[in-house]
């Protein structure tokens, strides 16, 4: 296929940016977005926590260290399509199998170069996360723009059940073990499954609608709520699931971005919508035990509610760009969590001592 096929990219706003599609075919739904990452554009377009949106990424050369399976965040992409200002089309890196380019068009993504990323970026930073489409079959601006109306959309859609695993595995710890977790996968990145058995434990990943009682009947040490896409509200199973856990299991309990708004959910809190969410390998917060600041990898678009936070909680992390609360936890007993990725993959590792901390609360406890 020729590199050069026109592609027009219409927001719901009425927005339209044209540039040339470098992969995939056809036309898209998604809501758009931006990633502030300079590098790991393979282990975004593999996290399932980007099921049902399209990226745009706003470091201007996207794909030069091509694509290696070793970086996969899950066995296929799950964005609706990938916009960049330039795509590399000839990479360089020893560890590489094969380019972005061929990436994406062995997997039917629809990939985008030519976009004033810079521009589209600041349109939605202004006008927050929208609904948008891709074509490279239509050329009529207004007939796409409408159709971009049409779209359901993302908000009250339960994709967790979408990207969750079929059956439940289990992944042994690679050191001494110290505990096992039960972890609920919502679209959990491969990275957070190797972060917790680096961490010394042997994890029982289970489906997203496991129920408490089948939980428990692995005999963990504690539970782990994992990240995931989209709106947490339509996740009715796994809130009451979690009700259930917090009221009698009495075991340590550990949320990962969606994992953390399902457990203020499970506690009575409120969840809201970001005006464009967090996603990005640059995102400041500020830790409030140690004062320290750190930089993390982010990537959500709801947050929760400071105000509506029980008190048997305390907040004890918010973001220092616009206050958002970025983790909270029990003020009597192990169960925490936190809006960022402290996996990071890809993004710094200033939080990645919460892996250890998760394992060494579940040894304590069973002690």
């Amino acid at each position: 296929m020729s590199p050069k096929r026109p592609a027009l990219v219409a927001l719901a706003d009425g927005t339209v940016f044209e540039g040339h599609c470098v992969a995939g075919d056809g036309e898209v739904f998604g809501e758009m977005v931006f990633n502030t990452s300079m590098t790991g554009y393979q282990e975004i377009l593999t996290d399932p926590s980007y099921a049902g949106q399209m990226v745009t990424m706003t470091y201007p050369h996207i794909g030069n260290y091509g694509v290696t399976p070793e970086d996969n965040e899950s066995s296929q992409p799950h964005v609706r399509a990938f916009i960049m200002k330039q795509c590399c089309h000839r990479p360089s890196n020893q560890r590489a199998t094969g380019g972005l380019i061929e990436y994406l068009e062995e997997h039917g993504v629809i990939g985008v170069e030519g976009i004033d990323t810079r521009q589209l970026t600041r349109h939605v930073r202004t006008e927050g996360a929208m609904k948008a489409a891709v074509s490279t079959t239509e050329t009529e601006a207004d007939a796409l723009i409408e159709r971009a109306r049409s779209w359901e959309g993302l908000e009250g859609k339960d994709l967790a059940k979408e990207v969750t695993c079929a059956d439940t595995y289990v992944v042994e710890s690679q050191t001494q073990q110290r505990a096992h977790v039960v972890a609920f996968d919502f679209g959990m990145k491969r990275s957070i499954v190797r972060k917790l058995s680096e961490a010394g434990c042997r994890v029982t990943v289970v489906p997203a609608a496991t129920t408490a009682e089948e939980a428990l009947a692995h005999e963990p040490d504690g539970i782990f709520l994992s990240n995931g896409p989209g709106d947490p509200r339509p996740l009715d199973y796994a809130i009451e699931t979690t009700k259930k856990l917090i009221a009698t299991a009495n075991l340590p309990m550990f949320g990962i971005c969606l994992g953390h708004e399902i457990l203020g959910l499970a506690f009575g809190a409120e969840i809201y919508k970001l005006k464009f969410g967090h996603r990005g390998a640059n995102q400041p917060i500020k830790e409030h035990a140690s004062q320290r600041i750190l930089i993390t990898s982010e990537n959500h678009g709801w947050g929760v509610r400071s105000e509506s936070l029980p008190p048997m909680l305390e907040i004890t992390r918010n973001n220092l760009n616009d206050g958002c609360v970025e983790g909270f936890q029990h003020r009597d007993r192990p169960i925490f969590s936190i809006q960022c990725h402290p996996e990071a993959s890809p993004g710094p590792h200033d939080s990645d001592h919460l892996f250890g901390y998760f394992a060494e609360l579940m040894q304590r406890h069973t002690a």
